[in-house]
């Protein structure tokens, strides 16, 4: 009797170890972390080692506000992109038009467009532990030159959700502080999106995206590159 009652004793163990290896591999897949290891080796491999200092900087802004507030997580995100990356359009960066760069390639350069940053910076809070579903990228048309200028160009700034009823805080590498969107009205937003989705218009309100990432196809792609470089 004492034999029969070890074996389920036993498997009883053998199953609890399973299930907690289980949860702790089905939270590693929720989370959707950053593979460091195999980002290092493809920026290494691209750029060489002359750009893992910046790569480290960044490492170590993600992993040292794991546990920092949203408000803080923004802040050093936004500042860390607006102070290390110097701007420069698609044609004179990558010598194409229009080229959406992943978080490592615009490491990697050192320098990329209003599009670039915003990537950048939407992954990086997104690997900080902030939720997706707080942040938008979104299209506008920003006004230039003088304030009663009526000329408009095309721009890419993130927004930040606290909630969805919340006034959304907007993130831009043309202006270095973090304001809400009221007190922006130079510029005006036609479409935003994210990982789940594109969005017709920018109410956080609207949390069921009208169409899937595969409408925007850069962005579908861009998502594509980013996880064959270690991105999850």
């Amino acid at each position: 009797m004492m034999r029969s009652n070890r074996l389920p004793h036993r498997v009883a163990q053998v199953l609890g170890w399973l299930a907690i290896v289980c949860l702790v591999w089905l939270g590693r897949a929720a989370y959707g972390g950053a593979d460091f290891e195999r980002l290092l080796a493809s920026i290494t491999q691209r750029w060489g080692t002359g750009v893992t200092t910046r790569f480290s900087a960044w490492q170590n802004l993600v992993t040292s506000n794991k546990a920092a507030s949203d408000a803080d997580r923004l802040k050093r995100a936004n500042d860390f992109f607006n102070r290390r990356i110097v701007f420069g359009d698609d044609m004179a960066v990558w010598g194409r038009e229009d080229y959406w760069a992943t978080p490592l390639e615009t490491l990697g350069k050192g320098a990329g467009d209003c599009e670039d940053f915003v990537i950048a910076k939407y992954f990086t809070l997104k690997e900080m532990g902030v939720e997706s579903i707080k942040l938008r990228l979104i299209y506008v048309r920003a006004k230039t030159g003088a304030s009663d200028s009526t000329a408009l160009q095309a721009h890419m700034v993130l927004a930040y959700y606290a909630k969805p009823e919340s006034e959304p805080l907007v993130l831009d590498n043309l202006i270095g502080d973090i304001r809400p969107a009221s007190r922006r009205p130079d510029l005006v937003p036609v479409f935003s999106f994210n990982s789940e989705g594109v969005f017709t218009g920018v109410s956080a309100k609207d949390a069921t995206p009208a169409a899937g990432t595969g409408r925007l196809s850069r962005w579908e792609d861009l998502l594509k590159r980013a996880r064959a470089e270690g991105f999850e």
